[in-house]
């Protein structure tokens, strides 16, 4: 089997046995091609690599002032193909099981406050087709914090009369979340006087469609975010992922608990959760700072 190979048989199956994305995997190609490029020159066979050489490659990504981030994501790609190949008899075993991995400061996600929340779901008028669809799409991603594949990956008859949505996450793994009143209205109301309008072929499945009448797009949808955004006059950087973000912490600020939450998002580690409450903590912080006569004291002491 040719080096080549190796690496096409990895991502065939990260694909097909573990589930993975298409874009996933061609992140782990990304990664991994520094380290084929480093194997290249290096003149080494995978079988023959050991943790000296991982340590020599490490150390290239170090000095070409590779951020942090990017250097452990990469280490943690290249230990995972490790993996896969001691559990292929490739290699007998993983030079980098023992590799630090970098540390990093964690990064807590962006969101949006309640207020500007309502601002944005307020902001579509209603006065043609396009504007029922966007109060619906917008009043969906908050109101089950889908991802915005997911959003657009809807069907008619995702969302039923019950108030559930049925969408196909990471892995193709099939979720039930609840849908708000709020959004169950405007999506009622958007299949109710404006889809028909939008749609020129009706065998068309797609839940929400573009001007042309076909499925929307990923793209589209993120630039009439922006757009709605930009009349809501809010100023922070947005994208689906933040009111994805937004709709996590507002669960969790109103009392909902961390298990409830991992299974609305899909998460498959209830660690990936736990960003949130991270997320709600620097909040309580934030309003402690503020509010607290001991915490104001101290800062007008210092001022």
């Amino acid at each position: 089997m040719t080096p080549l190979q190796v690496f096409d048989d990895y991502y065939s199956y990260l694909s097909i046995e573990k589930g993975l994305a298409d874009n996933t995997v061609q992140a782990y190609s990304n990664d991994l091609s520094q380290f084929r490029e480093f194997l290249r020159k290096e003149g080494l066979a995978l079988e023959n690599v050991e943790p000296q050489h991982i340590t020599k490659y490490v150390k290239e990504l170090e000095g070409q002032s590779i951020k942090a981030r990017s250097r452990a994501r990469k280490i943690s790609a290249l230990r995972s193909f490790f993996d896969y190949l001691v559990d292929e008899e490739v290699v007998e075993n993983n030079p980098c099981a023992y590799l630090a991995t970098p540390k990093l400061a964690m990064a807590l996600p962006d969101i949006l406050s309640e207020q500007e929340v309502l601002a944005l779901l307020a902001a579509p008028t209603l006065d043609k087709p396009s504007g029922y669809r966007d109060r619906a799409m917008l009043e969906v991603l908050y109101g089950c914090g889908l991802r915005v594949s997911e959003l657009v990956g809807l069907n008619v008859g995702d969302v039923d009369d019950l108030g559930f949505v049925r969408c196909l996450g990471k892995g193709n793994k099939e979720r039930i979340i609840p849908l708000g009143s709020h959004a169950l209205k405007a999506t009622s109301d958007y299949l109710r006087y404006a889809r028909g309008r939008l749609v020129t072929n009706h065998r068309e499945r797609a839940l929400f469609v573009n001007a042309r009448g076909n499925r929307l797009t990923r793209q589209g949808f993120w630039k009439i975010l922006k757009g709605w955004a930009k009349t809501a006059g809010i100023e922070k950087e947005i994208s689906p992922h933040v009111l994805r973000h937004s709709f996590a912490t507002h669960l969790l600020r109103h009392g909902a608990d961390l298990r409830s939450v991992q299974e609305m998002l899909g998460h498959a580690d209830l660690t990936t959760t736990q960003i949130y409450t991270h997320l709600d903590k620097a909040h309580l912080r934030d309003v402690y700072g503020k509010t607290h006569p001991r915490a104001v004291k101290l800062k007008e002491d210092e001022t």
